[in-house]
């Protein structure tokens, strides 16, 4: 006889183990978002934080370790003071003088540099060889070597061999700023040529013999084919130009020794400076602080609407 048995239940399948590669996959996104999360948390610490905290003091009053809401009187106070109008008219003035001489120059450099054959490697690195020196080391050599007033100075002793005036440079109100901006440009221009130059060499060199062909001079080249090829570099370095010119600082400090002949050198961010650590003052220069980010928004919200118009 014949004994019957229940058939076996039917086996499940093993869940197949994480291959290799999906293991690597998974510890590629925990390292990224790791080095994601360490990142954020530093630009927080270092940029946020000191700005929400500027705003908060911006404020408030402090005396003697007390700490009081104030409301806008830092604001009216800082905006009765005739040097705020003063540092901002110098800022201004020097943004100016910038964006023609700091702005201009580099990109005819950069299309004379573009137009040589050979010793191009040892061209370039000649212009950006000042970019790599400290800042202040370039502007005390022009303090003490080429503004010197005398004619024992550089540019006084040019100037004299041409048989033209000397200046006063750093010591006279109206040579202030023009010899800061001369500085400036000398010191930064580098970087500038050198972006330049990698845009003029993406231009198809066809462009430039079809404008030849049509009997187009330099002049014309450059007007008609140079620029708009290269219209969203150089509005990009415009803008970078002008927010890097309106925080003008460090010039001013070494090369005029802050305020210069009758406030002719002084800034807003050196006023800031002063503010801060001169007048014990922090309030007050967290207040200018505030103002000087919401103009540099303001001009970057006009930059961005007028670009995507344009676009």
């Amino acid at each position: 006889m014949a004994i019957l048995t229940a058939p076996a239940p039917p086996r499940t399948a093993a869940a197949p183990a994480p291959s290799s590669k999906s293991r690597r996959k998974i510890r590629d996104n925990l390292t990224g978002h790791a080095f994601l999360i360490g990142a954020v948390l530093c630009f927080a610490l270092f940029m946020w934080y000191p700005m929400i905290r500027g705003v908060v003091m911006s404020f408030q009053r402090t005396r003697r370790g007390e700490t009081t809401w104030v409301g806008w009187d830092n604001y009216v106070r800082i905006v009765a003071d005739p040097s705020f109008w003063t540092a901002w008219q110098n800022t201004f003035y020097f943004t100016v003088l910038a964006l023609v001489l700091g702005y201009v120059i580099p990109f005819l450099v950069a299309i004379l540099l573009n137009e040589f054959r050979h010793a191009k490697g040892y061209l370039r690195v000649l212009v950006y060889l000042p970019v790599m020196l400290p800042p202040a080391s370039a502007l005390f050599l022009f303090k003490f070597y080429a503004y010197d007033p005398s004619e024992a100075g550089l540019f006084n002793a040019i100037l004299a061999g041409l048989g033209l005036p000397t200046s006063e440079w750093m010591q006279s109100p109206t040579m202030t700023i023009p010899a800061m901006v001369i500085a400036s440009t000398w010191m930064n221009m580098g970087s500038a040529v050198l972006i330049y130059l990698a845009s003029l060499q993406n231009i198809p060199g066809e462009l430039y013999e079809a404008a030849e062909l049509d009997g187009a001079g330099l002049v014309k080249r450059i007007w008609h084919v140079t620029i708009p090829q290269t219209k969203l570099i150089l509005a990009l370095l415009a803008m970078l130009q002008i927010v890097a010119t309106m925080q003008l600082f460090i010039e001013p400090l070494i090369l005029a020794n802050g305020a210069g002949t009758q406030d002719s050198a002084t800034s807003v961010a050196y006023l800031i400076y002063q503010h801060g650590f001169f007048q014990n003052d922090l309030n007050g220069a967290a207040a200018l602080g505030v103002i000087m980010l919401v103009v540099l928004a303001a001009f970057s919200a006009v930059y961005v609407r007028l670009s995507t118009k344009e676009n």
